[in-house]
């Protein structure tokens, strides 16, 4: 064989072995990033650009990590389904993710509202670390397991704000017939003290309270306050919002379709939520300081809740959680988990991070910073 010619046999042989090689990974690469495409609804409008880009911010990394082949569409509360229905949407099957709060959902079942938050319970890294190291993603999802869905921790806005007033509240006897615009859960608690609570839409509340037909109304934060415009009507913002100091907001996906998926968009859907989560709780970090700035600039009077009313309110949570603990058996079995972990947490905090906060605050308020 002259060597011309056992060149163009060597190279033939060598692009049909490159050709055979092609035709046997293609069909590997296939299967392991199929072309998927979900929809998502959102519990939230565009217009609260944080906690509805929480969502935005998992599929836009779920899109780039799979090049384009796994897509989530994101749909703004009332888009495809009320805002306080995307978790049955999901177990429905109507849409394959939902972005949401589990407490929304507290009526069905009290559960729902401790993968979320619940009065004096964990802050955001409290809520965090037992989510993602204390048991809790497995706890909630024996839970939520049983409507058919499977959750993850997709963002948290750190603790909230006690809400807007018409009227200083200095006393327990202040409560007393105040009507006030509260999530669910946190309700059933006030309600003990007097207030009576009501269940309103977001964007409904400024005419409420411009009216009078309520005399006050949580909603989450100076960030998204402000862009509400509370502060013209009802010019006291209480803090700490107690009954949220460290809400979750969760990825909710339907569990037969989360089941369907292949092991590596398995891992994606996780390692995207833990991002969105962490996001989410980075902006508020951010965006909340300059906020609250404007929004006492504007009127905006702030006020701490009294040491009265915020030991009134936590017996009375401990009154309902007794009675939710002696017969709810999820309940019990979560709210168990919590509870031993927020006594450590607590202890660890006050150690370092509290006494270093407390050290930078007061150089803050003495101008030397």
């Amino acid at each position: 064989m002259d060597r011309r010619s056992f060149i163009r046999k060597a190279g033939a042989a060598g692009a049909g072995a490159a050709a055979v090689a092609t035709t046997l990974a293609t069909p590997a690469i296939a299967q392991s990033n199929p072309k998927i495409t979900w929809r998502l609804t959102s519990s939230f409008p565009k217009s609260l650009d944080t906690i509805y880009g929480g969502a935005e911010v998992f599929a836009k990394m779920l899109s780039e990590a799979t090049d384009g082949n796994f897509t989530i569409q994101v749909f703004a509360s009332g888009e495809l389904v009320p805002g306080l229905q995307a978790a049955d949407a999901t177990a429905a099957g109507t849409v394959e993710a939902s972005h949401t709060v589990a407490y929304y959902y507290w009526g069905k079942n009290p559960t729902w509202a401790l993968g979320a938050a619940v009065p004096f319970s964990l802050n955001a890294r409290g809520m965090n670390a037992w989510h993602y190291h204390g048991g809790g993603i497995g706890l909630f999802n024996e839970f939520l397991g049983k409507q058919g869905l499977y959750g993850l921790p997709g963002g948290n806005t750190g603790v909230q704000m006690g809400g807007w007033f018409r009227k200083e509240i200095n006393t327990v006897a202040d409560l007393k017939g105040l009507k006030m615009r509260i999530g669910g859960f946190a309700g059933k608690v006030i309600e003990k003290l007097g207030v009576v609570p009501q269940q309103i839409a977001g964007g409904d509340i400024y005419p409420a309270l411009e009216k009078g037909t309520i005399d006050a109304a949580e909603w989450v934060g100076p960030y998204d306050d402000e862009k509400l415009g509370f502060q013209k009507v009802a010019p006291y913002y209480y803090y700490p919002g107690w009954w949220e100091g460290g809400p979750t907001v969760h990825l909710l996906f339907n569990k037969a379709k989360f089941e369907e998926l292949p092991a590596n968009y398995k891992s994606l859907v996780h390692t995207a939520a833990q991002a969105a989560d962490a996001n989410m709780v980075q902006k508020y970090d951010y965006v909340n300081p300059k906020a609250v700035k404007s929004l006492v600039a504007a009127g905006a009077k702030l006020r701490p809740f009294s040491q009265e009313i915020m030991l009134a309110c936590f017996e009375k949570a401990n009154e309902v959680y007794a009675e939710m603990e002696a017969g709810n058996a999820d309940f019990k079995k979560i709210w168990e988990s919590i509870k031993a972990f927020r006594k450590e947490h607590y202890l660890w905090a006050q150690v370092a991070e509290y006494n270093y906060d407390t050290f930078m605050m007061l150089q803050q308020r003495g101008s030397k910073l």
